[in-house]
C-alpha cells in the first residue's frame, strides 16, 4: 500500500469525524494528555489550509496533523499528530511531521514553533527539526492556547501549576537560531 501526504483541503473535511476518534482512541491507549478536538475544529484546520493528512492510494485515512498560530502569529504549535493504527511502525508518522513542519514555516517563516508531548517518538522527531526542549514560561503566553489543553486528561495538573508545568514537554524550534551561514569563498 502506498501512502500520499499532502496539505489537506476541502475534499479532506469528510476525514474530520474518523480523525477526532484516533485522536481519542489513541488518548485512552497510550494514557497520555492528547486534548480532544471536534470534528468542527479540525475541519476549520482543513479548509484553512493549516492541516496535513495521510492517505492510503485507496483513500483510506492513515495519519494527520495541523497548524495553529499564537501570540499575534509569533508562535506556531505543530498539533495533534496521530498516526491510525493499520499505519504505524511505517515513518508515516515522520512523513506527516515533515510536512507540518514545511507548511509552519511556509505560512509563518519568522514564527517559533513549538510543540508539547508526552510521546518520546514525537520529541525525537523534534529534535531532528531543530527543536530544543524548553520551559513552558518560552512558550507562548496567549491564553486561547492553553484553553486548548483543558479536553487533556491532565488539565488539572497545569492548572494547578500555574500554566508553567505539566507532564508534556515544551519543545520549540526558533528560526533565528538556525540561519545559515555561507562562507566569503563559496559563490
Amino acid at each position: 500500500m502506498a501512502v500520499s501526504v499532502m496539505v489537506a483541503d476541502a475534499g479532506h473535511v469528510k476525514y474530520a469525524e474518523t480523525i477526532c476518534e484516533e485522536i481519542y482512541l489513541s488518548s485512552l491507549e497510550r494514557k497520555t494528555g492528547i486534548a480532544k478536538r471536534t470534528p468542527a475544529y479540525i475541519k476549520e484546520k482543513i479548509l484553512a489550509g493549516k492541516a496535513v493528512i495521510a492517505l492510503d492510494d485507496d483513500g483510506t485515512f492513515a495519519g494527520f496533523s495541523y497548524i495553529e498560530s499564537w501570540g499575534g502569529k509569533s508562535f506556531v504549535a505543530n498539533s495533534g499528530l496521530i498516526v491510525a493504527h493499520g499505519y504505524r511502525g511505517q515513518g508515516i508518522a515522520k512523513r506527516i511531521k515533515e510536512q507540518t513542519f514545511i507548511l509552519s514555516r511556509k505560512l509563518f517563516p519568522d514564527a517559533k514553533i513549538f510543540s508539547i508531548t508526552t510521546g518520546a517518538a514525537v520529541m525525537k522527531m523534534n529534535y531532528e527539526f531543530g527543536f530544543r526542549p524548553v520551559p513552558y514560561s518560552e512558550l507562548t503566553d496567549d491564553p486561547e492556547f492553553w484553553k486548548g489543553c483543558q479536553g487533556c486528561r491532565h488539565f488539572d495538573i497545569l492548572d494547578s501549576h500555574d500554566y508553567k508545568m505539566c507532564i508534556c514537554t515544551g519543545l520549540l524550534y526558533d528560526p533565528k537560531e538556525h540561519l545559515v551561514i555561507h562562507h566569503p569563498d563559496e559563490a
